[in-house]
């Protein structure tokens, strides 16, 4: 089951606060020496590191690892816990604790480890994947306590066999991702650690596809409508991007500087009343989050590049883009997507989506 879930070896676009060439040099050499397999030397530079940045996030993140690679399980755990607690706003040291906790046949840690990560970040994949994992090892617990107490029980045991054919698959899957794909560095400008393990791929069962249809006569494709002019008419949703891309532009920049100014309620104006909130809490209780974690901070700065505008209909509209959040306490730059709404000539935001 170790093998199935993904350690995150990347606090990708997470430091703390804008670091010095020096102490990204620093960085880089550790994660060099881990990479080479020197641990030890590795832990000693990183021990020095955190001697006069106890503090470092991306420094502790990474003596975390190299513990792991040393197999000094219950050391890793302590220096993840305690950078949870720290740092909550972060998901990877939730994400990791979850391996390590797997890895010792702690399930139910695991699983709220998980948790832990996606509801810091709701859009974490990783944490995601893993969090299927580990429910898909609980299954199989249940499912085979549930044979010892009546060992009649066919559909437990078809069940059962179900789960651990997918375990096995999917360990499979791991083992030869480990063999045929190496370890990924960080990009060296964004002074993040090496990433020691590689993606693996939780599919056990082969790829769906949907049934070809039955052999006839050539079918030729419909004539396009065209108006009485001659010409096929414009699409509804191309309409609707030209007509409202800019107020569409507009209004996420304005959104973003609200959040810059630290103008909560003109912030949360921007979205709408049916906004989909976070795993679907409460909007008050989601509200009261945003409020606290925009004036937390002594001064924010976000600002978005690349942004592009698809139309989905008259009056809602797609839009990605790149976010730059910048603050005393946290650095981020993640993608964004946003779906928005015309309500009353306005563009309110009904979803919001990080990553990819």
């Amino acid at each position: 089951m170790r093998a199935a879930l993904r350690l995150v070896a990347l606090i990708v676009g997470l430091a703390l606060a804008a670091v010095s060439h020096a102490q990204a040099d620093d960085l880089q050499d550790i994660s060099r020496l881990l990479k080479q397999g020197q641990h030890a030397q590795a832990l000693e530079r990183v021990n020095q590191y955190l001697a006069t940045r106890p503090r470092d996030a991306q420094g502790r993140f990474l003596k975390g690892l190299i513990l792991v690679e040393q197999n000094k399980v219950a050391d890793a755990i302590d220096v993840f816990t305690r950078l949870s607690q720290d740092y909550p706003e972060l998901p990877e040291p939730y994400n990791n604790l979850a391996v390590l906790y797997a890895a010792q046949g702690l399930y139910e840690k695991a699983r709220q480890s998980l948790e832990m990560s996606i509801r810091t970040h709701p859009s974490y994949a990783t944490a995601h994947e893993n969090l299927g994992d580990v429910y898909t090892k609980l299954a199989s617990q249940a499912y085979d306590r549930a044979l010892q107490l009546d060992s009649s029980n066919s559909a437990a045991q078809t069940k059962l066999s179900l789960v651990r054919e997918m375990i096995l698959g999917t360990n499979r899957t791991a083992r030869a991702a480990a063999r045929t794909e190496p370890a990924k560095a960080a990009e060296p400008s964004k002074a993040t650690v090496l990433a020691a393990a590689p993606k693996a791929s939780t599919a056990g069962a082969p790829e769906a596809r949907v049934p070809a249809e039955p052999k006839g006569p050539e079918a030729k494709p419909a004539p396009e409508a065209k108006s009485a002019a001659g010409k096929a008419p414009e699409k509804q949703a191309d309409k609707g991007a030209a007509a409202g891309s800019e107020d569409v532009t507009k209004a996420v920049l304005d959104w973003a500087q609200a959040w810059s100014k630290k103008n909560v309620d003109a912030y949360l104006a921007y979205y709408a009343r049916d906004f989909k909130t976070p795993n679907g809490e409460p909007r008050g209780k989601w509200e009261k989050a945003r409020r606290q974690r925009i004036t937390a901070p002594k001064h924010i700065e976000v600002s978005v590049d690349g942004l592009k505008v698809s139309a989905i209909d008259a009056n809602s509209t797609r839009v990605s883009f790149r976010q730059h959040y910048r603050s005393d306490a946290l650095k981020a730059d993640s993608s964004k997507t946003l779906v928005m709404v015309r309500v009353d000539g306005k563009w309110l935001i009904q979803q919001e989506r990080v990553g990819n």
